[in-house]
């Protein structure tokens, strides 16, 4: 299944970047946000580090929208999604390639934002820069598990990309707060302890749906047209 996972993935990748469409509109959002964002700031002084971390998240929420869309979008347009059922491929396969090319689709918008967000929101890590990665790899996962979900739930609606929008923020809210609160901590100059148990919040909910996802993606993606 691994192989097959990573032909999915290499093949979503590489059309999702000949159209260009789900990527550029991700980053090009995402720096609108953070640009308006910036304009909040008080004449002479600063937005705070929980507020930063706030807008890059927020960001990123968006972001994770706009490419899973455009990822399902390219077998709903031609009619390919019953050309992968009928494979020998298993549906898991499906999942998990479609998961790894939307990580590496945010990762990659993410790493645009991260400057930004020092550029125009006068933020700069102040605390171990292992909490900031490990902080986004793990919450990036947690967002790709259930863009990757909900994005197969929301194909062949007519309002596929307000119906993702609607469903997917609320499931979202204790992974985005957890990235919040632990990107306000790299932020803030006077950096306190206590993250743990919001890395622990954030590998729980990866875990949790992540065998959610497992046990459902072959029912909501094979569901009937």
């Amino acid at each position: 299944m691994l192989k097959r996972t990573l032909v999915i993935a290499k093949k979503d990748l590489k059309l999702s970047l000949s159209g260009g469409q789900g990527l550029v509109q991700a980053v090009l959002l995402g720096l609108l946000l953070i640009f308006l964002f910036s304009l909040s700031k008080p004449l002479g002084g600063a937005i705070s580090p929980q507020a930063a971390g706030a807008i890059f998240w927020l960001a990123s929420a968006f972001g994770l929208v706009l490419v899973f869309n455009d990822l399902f979008a390219i077998e709903e347009m031609n009619g390919a999604r019953i050309g992968i059922l009928s494979s020998p491929a298993p549906v898991h396969a499906v999942w998990l390639g479609k998961g790894l090319a939307g990580f590496g689709l945010l990762f990659v918008s993410q790493l645009v934002f991260l400057p930004a967000t020092a550029a125009f929101l006068g933020q700069s890590v102040h605390g171990p820069w292992w909490l900031l990665w490990v902080t986004l790899i793990g919450a990036d996962l947690g967002l790709v598990i259930i863009g990757a979900l909900l994005g197969a739930l929301s194909q062949g609606q007519a309002a596929r990309e307000s119906l993702l929008s609607v469903i997917v923020f609320p499931l979202l809210l204790p992974v985005l707060l957890s990235g919040i609160t632990l990107f306000g901590l790299c932020f803030s100059p006077e950096h306190t302890m206590g993250y743990n148990q919001w890395l622990g919040l954030i590998f729980a909910f990866d875990c949790l749906f992540g065998g959610a996802g497992l046990f459902l993606f072959p029912f909501v993606y094979s569901g009937e047209e």
